[in-house]
């Protein structure tokens, strides 16, 4: 068998990135399906898994796992810092053209990525391919119906149209997410980031597997913030690059009601003689001109921090730690 990291074929190489967090139970079967999915293929491999801070001694498991395949590369991180930082530090330390993201709860079908890449292949001119669990193996309530609407939702606010943006399993070609940098959960946004930037994304369906080992990390609470999340991405992909236009937009509006009001009432005072300072009109123009104000300056400020958002000193988000050691074998 030719070593996935020294193909006999010219192939590019694949990084596969997968963020593990308490997933002891899967991590076995995980590595080998990923061998077994690629290895024939012909296409040269590296598999990073990110342990995000397990308790459970997944961390162990892929130091073990990763002594005997030198394309098992494990990262580890300091804690658990949620899924969107263990992919970015999976982006950060691949090495391939091809950059494949999946779960590690098994629930995605590694079998799935070589159709993927052939796909890329024969169409230079997609970037991104998204996976689509159209047979979705999930409670229908609490997980499909919840799913359904957030798709819906995201796909209107960010224009890019996509049946699934909560499926793990995508492959990229690496140019498209190399600048891309992800906080908070900006993990489920990513075809909207690369999409902002030029990429052309497709979306094919995948197989999907109910979970059969572990406990699923997600609850009900994720909807909300996903919510919270959307209005952050639509402020960002719509105002990013003149967050002056958001906020001075309104500020001026503002403003300029705020002195119309101040306008018609010193007309008031100074040509009818009215008294005018005890009048809710006058308090409600001061504050408006004040908040226009404000609202510019806000502006102001955002455009200061775009300069400094286009111009990155290249601080860390996150801090990794040394390989676990072996425990030791117990005589007998």
């Amino acid at each position: 068998m030719n070593d996935p990291l020294h193909p006999a074929a010219s192939t590019a190489l694949v990084s596969v990135v997968i963020p593990v967090y308490n997933e002891a139970d899967n991590l076995t079967d995980l590595v080998g399906r990923v061998h077994d999915a690629l290895a024939p293929s012909g296409r040269g491999f590296e598999l990073i898994c990110v342990d995000d801070g397990s308790r459970d001694g997944s961390a162990a498991i892929l130091e073990a796992l990763a002594a005997a395949r030198p394309w098992l590369k494990p990262v580890y991180l300091m804690r658990n810092y949620g899924q969107s930082t263990a992919l970015q530090a999976g982006f950060d330390a691949a090495a391939g053209e091809f950059v494949v993201t999946l779960d590690g709860d098994l629930q995605n079908d590694p079998a799935d990525v070589p159709r993927l890449l052939d796909h890329l292949d024969a169409n230079p001119d997609v970037d991104a391919i998204s996976g689509w669990r159209r047979e979705r193996q999930d409670a229908a309530l609490s997980r499909k119906l919840p799913s359904r609407l957030a798709n819906g939702l995201i796909s209107r606010v960010t224009g890019v149209k996509l049946h699934d943006y909560g499926c793990a399993l995508k492959v990229y070609r690496a140019r498209v997410i190399r600048d891309l940098r992800l906080y908070g959960e900006l993990h489920r946004f990513i075809p909207a980031l690369a999409a902002e930037v030029g990429a052309r994304i497709v979306e094919m369906p995948v197989a999907h597997h109910a979970r059969t080992r572990g406990v699923s990390k997600y609850g009900i609470d994720r909807t909300f913030r996903v919510l919270l999340d959307l209005l952050w991405i639509k402020f960002m992909l719509r105002f990013l690059h003149r967050p002056i236009h958001a906020f001075g937009g309104l500020g001026l509006t503002l403003g300029a009601l705020g002195g119309l009001i101040l306008a018609g009432l010193t007309v008031e005072k100074m040509a009818l003689g009215h008294d005018i300072g005890g009048r809710p009109l006058l308090l409600l123009g001061a504050l408006l001109v004040l908040i226009g104000v404000q609202l510019v300056a806000t502006g102001v400020l955002g455009e200061l921090l775009t300069r400094i958002w286009h111009e990155p000193q290249g601080r860390p988000q996150y801090m990794t730690r040394s390989a676990p050691r072996p425990a030791p074998r117990r005589p007998g």
